[in-house]
């Protein structure tokens, strides 16, 4: 079983800056959804944002991580949809 504080903490110590909402959003410990935002994000491609997330939690995906539902916002995009 793996929680959602843990994948958190995964991602933000793996990509410097990150802000990252994460939860378990079924209660089984398997499938997640986590909402990032990071500095190094601006100019990547949502696929490339994706593989950072992806990188810091490495083999944990498909095995304690069963799904992660994701998205990903530079900072400046986070604030534009926190402010509506």
């Amino acid at each position: 079983m793996f929680e959602a504080s843990e994948i958190k903490r995964l991602i933000e110590a793996g990509i410097p800056g990150a802000t990252a909402i994460v939860l378990d959003d079924a209660g089984d410990h398997e499938h997640f959804t986590a909402e990032v935002s990071a500095p190094s994000f601006e100019g990547l491609s949502l696929v490339k944002q994706h593989q950072a997330v992806y990188r810091t939690l490495g083999e944990r995906m498909g095995r304690e991580i069963h799904a992660l539902a994701l998205n990903t916002f530079t900072p400046a995009q986070w604030a534009s949809r926190t402010a509506r």
